[in-house]
C-alpha cells in the first residue's frame, strides 16, 4: 500500500513540476554532449595534463569549439531545415484530405468498413510537436542559465561526491556508479548520434535523387527521430511515404521512398544499430518500449527523446544494490547485470 502511494505520488510530482524538470534535462543533456564533443576534440589536441595553465587553456578550447559545432547545428536548423518545415506544415491539411480520400476509395471498392480512428491525424500530430518545441524555445533561457551555472560549478563535481558521504566504502560505489554512467552514456550517445547522423545523410542523398519534396526536412526528421527506439523509426518512414503517395501522380515516387528509406533503417537500425550499442546497452526490448510509453505519457516527446537514457541510468543504478537488483535483472536483455562494486 505504501510502496502504491508513494509510486502514484511521484508520478503527480514528475508531472506538476514537468515545467522545471525538462528544461533541466535539456540544459543537462546540451551540457553534457558539449563535454563530451570536447573530450573527443582533446584527443586531437596536444593536451598537456600537467601543465596547469596550458591544460585549463586546451580545456576551454575544446568547450568552445564544441559549443560552436552545436551551434553550427543549430544555425543550420534555423535557416534551412526550419523554413523546410514551415512549407511543409502548410501541405498537411491537402495530405489529410488526399489520405482520407484513397482510404474511401479502397473502403468503397473493396467493401471494407472505414475506421477513421485508425487514419493518422497530421495536424493533430503537428500541433503536438509543435508545442513541444514551442514549450522548449520558451524555455531557452531557463536553459542557458541551467547549463552556465553548471559549467561554473563542474569543476568542484568530483570534490563534492567525493565528500558527500562520510564512509569511504560507500562515496567509492556511487564514484563507481557516476563512472559507469558516465561511461556507457558517451558511448550510447556516440554510437547513436553517428548512426542516426549517417541514416539522415543517407536518406536526403536518397530522397533528392528520386526528387522528393522537403528532402531535408524528412532527413532532419530521420536523424531525431532515430534517437526514439521503434516507434521513431516508424514515424521518420511513414510520414514521407505518405506525403509521397499524396502529392505523386504515380506510385513509383512512394514506391521509390519506400524501399530507400525502409531499407537504411533496416541497415542502420536493425543491423548496424544493435551491434554497435548492443553491448552498451544489454536492455531488454520490452522494457524499452514500456519505458518510452510511460515517460511519452509523463513528458511528451522529450520524455520519449530521453527514455533510453534514463532506462540505462537507472539500469546501473539498480545493478549496485541488493535490495534493487531484481529490477535491474528484470531490465537486462539476457538476466546479466555488472557485479556489485564495494571498493
Amino acid at each position: 500500500m505504501h510502496t502504491t502511494i508513494f509510486l502514484l505520488l511521484m508520478l503527480a510530482f514528475l508531472w506538476i513540476g514537468r515545467s522545471i524538470f525538462i528544461p533541466f534535462l535539456i540544459a543537462v543533456f546540451l551540457w553534457y554532449m558539449i563535454n563530451v564533443i570536447a573530450d573527443y576534440f582533446r584527443m586531437i589536441m596536444p593536451y598537456q595534463k600537467n601543465a596547469h595553465f596550458i591544460g585549463k587553456f586546451f580545456n576551454w578550447t575544446s568547450r568552445i569549439l564544441s559549443i560552436g559545432a552545436i551551434g553550427f547545428v543549430i544555425y543550420l536548423f534555423a535557416t534551412h531545415i526550419h523554413p523546410m518545415f514551415a512549407q511543409l506544415q502548410n501541405t498537411l491539411p491537402v495530405l489529410q484530405d488526399k489520405l482520407w480520400t484513397a482510404m474511401r476509395y479502397l473502403s468503397t471498392s473493396f467493401g471494407l468498413p472505414l475506421d477513421t480512428n485508425i487514419l493518422p491525424n497530421f495536424t493533430q500530430i503537428a500541433a503536438t510537436v509543435g508545442a513541444s518545441a514551442a514549450s522548449i524555445v520558451a524555455s531557452v533561457g531557463m536553459i542557458l542559465i541551467y547549463m552556465l551555472f553548471l559549467f561554473l560549478e563542474q569543476e568542484t563535481f568530483h570534490n563534492k561526491m567525493k565528500n558527500l558521504f562520510a564512509n569511504k566504502r560507500q562515496s567509492k560505489k556511487y564514484a563507481y556508479i557516476i563512472e559507469s554512467v558516465d561511461k556507457n552514456m558517451k558511448r550510447y550517445l556516440f554510437m547513436k548520434t553517428v548512426i542516426s547522423g549517417l541514416t539522415g545523410i543517407f536518406a536526403y542523398i536518397w530522397l533528392r535523387a528520386i526528387g522528393l519534396e522537403f528532402a531535408g526536412a524528412w532527413a532532419f526528421l530521420m536523424f531525431i527521430m532515430n534517437y526514439i527506439p521503434t516507434i521513431g523509426s516508424i514515424i521518420a518512414c511513414a510520414l514521407p511515404i505518405l506525403f509521397a503517395l499524396a502529392v505523386s501522380p504515380s506510385l513509383q515516387l512512394p514506391i521509390l521512398t519506400a524501399i530507400g528509406l525502409i531499407g537504411l533503417e533496416i541497415l542502420f537500425g536493425n543491423i548496424l544499430d544493435p551491434k554497435l550499442t548492443g553491448k552498451t546497452l544489454n536492455l531488454s526490448t520490452l522494457a524499452i518500449l514500456i519505458n518510452l510509453v510511460f515517460w511519452g505519457m509523463i513528458w511528451g516527446v522529450i520524455g520519449m527523446f530521453f527514455s533510453v537514457p534514463l532506462l540505462m541510468i537507472t539500469f546501473i543504478i539498480t545493478a549496485q544494490f541488493d535490495s534493487t537488483r531484481p529490477i535491474a535483472v528484470l531490465l537486462s536483455a539476457n538476466g546479466t547485470i555488472p557485479d556489485i562494486r564495494d571498493e
